[in-house]
This record gives C-alpha cells, sequence and structure tokens, in this order.
C-alpha cells in the first residue's frame, strides 16, 4: 500500500538534506522549486505516489540516487571557457615542459561535466607545441551520465560559444547536427567517475602516483557547496595541487578558498598558487653576495641588517622573514596586495633585502595586475639570486604575454639551465 502524497513543502527539507549529504550541495543554490522537480520526475518516471517514497527509494538504491542527482545538478561548459584562461595554463605548461628532466605535465579537471574543459585543455597544449608525451590530463565527475557524453565526444552547437572558433574546424569532423572530437585528442584524457569530496579519490590519486597535479581546473564547483562540503574540497585540493602547482577556480571562487593561497596571475584568470614562505622548521638559504648562493655558511637566525656608511645601526626587525612571508601571503589571500606590498617593503628596509621578499612582491602586483612592476620585482630577484628559476619563469611569461617571443625565450632558457644545475648531483 502506497503512503499518502506529502505536501511539497514537506517533502523538500528532506530532500535538500540528502543532497547535502550526497553531494555537498547547498540547496540555496539551486533553489527549492528545482529540487521539487527533481523529486517529482523521479517520482513519476519510477511510478511512485509520493515524493517520499522517491526519496526513499533514492536513499537506499545508489542507482536511483543518482539519477536523482543528475537531475537536480545539471553540469554545463563550452569549448575554451574564460579563453585567457587557458592561454594563461597553456604558457605555464610550454614553459615547465622544456626543463630538463621535467616530468609530463599533470592535468586534473574536476568535476570536467561533458569533457568541453580538459579537451580544451588537450587541444591547447597540443597548439601550444607540446607533444602528447609530455602532458597528462585525467578528468572526473560525479555523474556517469557526464562522463558517457565525455566520452562520446559528439557535441552540439552550444559548446561552442566564443567568437573564435577556428580551433572546431581543425579538431572535430561534422556528423550530421554533432561536431565529432578527433581521435587524437580523445585518447589524451583519462575519464573516471569520481567525487573530488570522497576521501578515497584523493587518496587513491596520490598512491597511484597521477597525483599531485601541475594544473587543478575546479570551477564553478565551490559556489553550489554548503560550508562544510566547501572546507572538504579545499582540504583535498591542498593534498591534489603540487607545491609549485596552479589551481584554477571560477570566476567568483577565489575568495571562498582559504589558507596558504595567492593569485597566481591578474583578476580575469582566477588563478590560484601557494603563498611564498620558507616550511615550517626549514631555513631559508640565505645569500652573501648577488647571486651567489652560500653553500657552506651555517644556518643564521636572521638577516644582517644592510646599514649606509654613516648611519647609525638599525633596531633588529620584530619579525623573522618566514613571519613576513607568511603573513604577507595571507593578506594576498585576502586580496589585500597593497598591505602585503607594503609588509614585504618594510621587512626590507628592516632586515635587508632578500629574493623571497621581491619574488613574492612581483607575484603581488602580477595579482594586482601591475605587470610593469612585477617585472621589475622579478629583476631584482634575479640580482640577488642570479638562479632563481621561479623568477626567471614568471618573466617569460610576462614577456610571452606581451608578445615579446624572443625576450621570453631566452628568460625560458635561463630558467631551464638553472633548474638542470639544481637538479644536478
Amino acid at each position: 500500500m502506497n503512503r499518502p502524497a506529502l505536501r511539497q513543502s514537506e517533502s523538500i527539507p528532506s530532500a535538500e538534506r540528502l543532497l547535502a549529504d550526497w553531494i555537498g550541495l547547498d540547496p540555496d543554490t539551486v533553489g527549492p522549486a528545482a529540487i521539487a522537480r527533481a523529486v517529482r520526475g523521479r517520482m513519476e518516471a519510477l511510478g511512485l505516489s509520493s515524493p517520499a517514497a522517491a526519496l526513499e527509494r533514492a536513499a537506499t538504491d545508489p542507482a536511483e540516487r543518482e539519477r536523482l542527482i543528475e537531475a537536480v545538478v545539471v553540469g554545463e561548459s563550452w569549448f575554451f571557457r574564460d579563453p585567457q584562461v587557458f592561454a594563461f595554463v597553456c604558457r605555464f605548461a610550454a614553459m615547465w615542459a622544456t626543463v630538463p628532466g621535467r616530468a609530463p605535465i599533470r592535468v586534473l579537471c574536476a568535476p570536467c561535466a561533458g569533457g568541453e574543459e580538459p579537451y580544451s585543455m588537450a587541444m591547447g597544449l597540443l597548439e601550444a607545441g607540446l607533444g602528447p608525451e609530455q602532458f597528462a590530463i585525467d578528468a572526473v565527475d560525479i555523474s556517469a551520465a557526464a562522463i558517457d557524453r565525455a566520452r562520446r565526444a559528439r557535441y552540439s552547437a552550444n559548446a561552442f560559444r566564443n567568437a573564435d572558433l577556428t580551433f572546431r574546424d581543425r579538431w572535430f569532423r561534422r556528423d550530421g547536427a554533432a561536431a565529432v572530437l578527433d581521435e587524437r585528442v580523445r585518447g589524451l584524457v583519462r575519464f573516471a567517475r569520481a567525487n573530488i569530496l570522497d576521501e578515497e579519490f584523493v587518496a587513491e590519486a596520490l598512491v597511484s602516483g597521477r597525483a599531485p597535479y601541475d594544473v587543478v581546473f575546479c570551477r564553478n564547483l565551490l559556489i553550489y557547496l554548503t560550508p562544510a562540503a566547501r572546507g572538504r574540497v579545499t582540504a583535498a585540493l591542498d593534498r591534489l595541487v603540487a607545491a609549485d602547482g596552479l589551481l584554477l577556480l571560477g570566476a567568483a571562487e577565489p575568495p571562498i578558498i582559504k589558507g596558504d593561497w595567492i593569485p597566481a596571475s591578474d583578476a580575469s584568470v582566477f588563478a590560484l598558487r601557494r603563498g611564498v614562505h620558507a616550511a615550517r622548521g626549514v631555513e631559508i638559504p640565505r645569500r652573501t653576495s648577488p647571486g651567489k648562493p652560500s653553500h657552506n655558511a651555517p644556518p643564521q637566525a636572521s638577516r644582517p641588517t644592510v646599514t649606509p656608511p654613516g648611519a647609525e645601526p638599525a633596531d633588529a626587525p620584530s619579525r623573522s622573514l618566514e613571519e613576513v612571508l607568511r603573513e604577507a601571503g595571507s593578506l594576498a589571500n585576502a586580496r589585500r596586495f597593497s598591505a602585503a606590498v607594503a609588509l614585504c617593503e618594510t621587512h626590507a628596509r628592516e632586515a635587508g633585502p632578500a629574493p623571497e621578499l621581491f619574488f613574492l612582491m612581483g607575484i603581488l602586483h602580477q595579482s594586482a595586475g601591475d605587470p610593469d612592476r612585477a617585472e621589475a620585482c622579478f629583476h631584482k630577484t634575479l640580482y640577488l639570486d642570479a638562479a632563481h628559476d621561479e623568477a626567471l619563469l614568471a618573466l617569460a611569461l610576462l614577456a610571452a604575454h606581451r608578445g615579446d617571443t624572443a625576450m621570453a625565450e631566452k628568460y625560458r632558457q635561463s630558467a631551464a639551465r638553472a633548474l638542470a644545475r639544481k637538479a644536478s648531483p
């Protein structure tokens, strides 16, 4: 005997709680009406007489649970969505891929919807000059239907929304009304059904050696999650992104990420990287003279103060370099770029210049949209440490962005030599 039908207002809270438990969904982001339609749609499809019965079926049947989730959360994407993001990542990858001994660039897209994002990344990397052996792309989604669509790689006109669609002529063939992706690109992406909130997924990625990733796309997921689920995703990303990697988010999401993350480029890219600071308990190497590392000098508790001739010695700095870098990173994470730069400049006046300070200031100016000041800071970094590979790569990216390919190549080659020397025994 079927249970009496519940009023919509009575069924929706139960559905909301279940969806929050299953996938961390904040019901307010999709609205109660959308959830109600999805539940009633599943009720009718199953021939049940009440929303409560449909929810009970979903709670006990994993396949039905997935169908309900897919009815509520419809993943939508298109090729090269936010093209400036892909251009930035491709420049980053092209620089790193040429470093001697560098492992293939590892990319993760989570979630991946119908595959538009990871396939865009594959096309972009190929067109940036990387060979298939120089990168590996993993793409996961909680929806089995989305993964199936991605593997079929057949797309309607809705997947092509950019003004420049020349890539479609290069990489797709027409099949009736559909555009079918070239097999050469399809074979470069590894798809799997998984949930980034799932600890088992994170652990398996790390154990298998696929993680940590050099580039992680996690765009337009956090905005749909509860605060608790956001915390779980942030913790997962902290483990999945390599120490020198990039994290790509949706336009509204960088402020959501908490912890030691700072902008990696200007605001239009929505990219984060880890803050520049010394690991706890690890002394930052000191320099005895510009560009010459001191391999034999013992670690110092603090950097010596630089005192102009004839001036009185300044008081010892109130904070260590490590503390200043951590605090500046926290200010940058809160998008207080001016305050972060001022903190670094104050410490440089008190304790003397340090390559770590100038490199962080370069990143901060770049994040604030001031490439000229960023470039000046990266040059100061190299004055203090001529083998600072990250500063060299940052200068290469800036040169490539303004179209100076010759200078970009010079910086790239210098960075490659610096990294090769660092890697040699």
